[in-house]
């Protein structure tokens, strides 16, 4: 009995730097945001403290910018889908038994060491209107191939290239002001850009490498009496590569899908600073505005707690359904 007491003491020695790092860093800044999303705190102090209950989260409720903001933050997780299957598509071309396939995998996940503000700012040059390399490319095409004058010949409009960072336009013609469809709005813009830059860091990052992992774990037998079935690469990847995946996939949606709905603050503060007009501001970007700029710390952490929320049911709804895909 004693030996287990000693063994215990020494145990709960050894854990709790970690249990002290824990609850000053990450449990204490937690409840504490939830207990100052009840409150007015203001830094400017333009009006005295006081707990006002749930009034900042009802005041949500009638935020316009905070319903922009969060169309803003799922229309940049427009392009996980296309990140997710570019990376699978990588790792296969990758997974091949070819002289210097480490270089090239090196090469692909290179970028990934790269500081993020260092990529923004080389894509932020790529997109400039002016000299942005992007443009130029395809200001060469419109000339080369007279777009521009077979557009008007045809009866329609004339063909520039876009402004990138500076168009409040998009795919889906979203109005700019209000959460509805304009068709004025239809075009490429600062929003798509930012889906661009994200797709080309996604597909040879992390996800790419978990791909690998997971390829390399597949048993060959499986694969082997597949093509003694005379089944075609199609069918091989249909019936065993994919199934055999199913729990990376699950475990990358997951955290992409986090990633996404905490994710643009980088993007915003680097590259556009929100803008224009608001169109690259996700409710990450909003979180800091309200606290730094314009100092209203309860309302800041109420959107947090929010942001949690939402989190929180995406990952469960996530966890419901693709854990059905997991029992093969």
């Amino acid at each position: 009995m004693k030996t287990r007491r000693y063994e215990f003491r020494a145990a709960l020695g050894f854990l709790l730097p970690n249990f002290l790092g824990f609850a000053v860093f990450t449990a204490g800044p937690v409840l504490f945001s939830l207990a100052i999303s009840i409150s007015n705190w203001h830094l400017h102090r333009t009006v005295p403290f006081q707990w006002i209950a749930l009034h900042n989260f009802a005041e949500l409720l009638h935020d316009r910018d905070f319903w922009l903001y969060s169309v803003n933050t799922v229309y940049l997780m427009l392009g996980l889908p296309v990140a997710i299957l570019g990376s699978l598509f990588l790792a296969i071309l990758l997974s091949q038994r070819l002289r210097g396939i480490v270089l090239y995998r090196t090469l692909f996940y290179l970028p990934t060491f790269t500081s993020g503000v260092a990529l923004m700012l080389l894509w932020k040059a790529l997109y400039n209107p002016e000299f942005g390399a992007f443009n130029a490319v395809i200001n060469w095409m419109i000339d080369t191939f007279r777009i521009d004058g077979l557009a008007r010949a045809l009866g329609g409009a004339g063909v520039s290239a876009p402004t990138w960072l500076l168009s409040t336009r998009n795919l889906f013609g979203l109005d700019v002001e209000q959460v509805r469809f304009t068709p004025s709005q239809w075009g490429i813009g600062a929003r798509d850009a930012l889906i661009i830059m994200g797709i080309w860091i996604a597909i040879g990052g992390n996800n790419m490498l978990l791909y690998l992992a997971g390829l390399s774990n597949i048993p060959p037998a499986l694969i082997e009496a597949a093509q003694l079935d005379g089944a075609g690469r199609w069918a091989i990847f249909r019936n065993v590569t994919w199934p055999q995946l199913a729990p990376t996939t699950f475990f990358i949606v997951v955290m992409s899908f986090i990633g996404g709905l905490q994710g643009g603050f980088e993007q915003a503060r680097v590259m556009t600073v929100g803008g224009p007009a608001g169109t690259t501001t996700t409710i990450a970007y909003y979180i800091y505005t309200k606290a730094f700029e314009e100092f209203q710390i309860g309302y800041a952490a109420a959107v947090s707690w929010i942001l949690f929320v939402a989190i929180f049911a995406i990952t469960m709804i996530n966890w419901r359904l693709g854990s059905k895909e997991l029992n093969y």
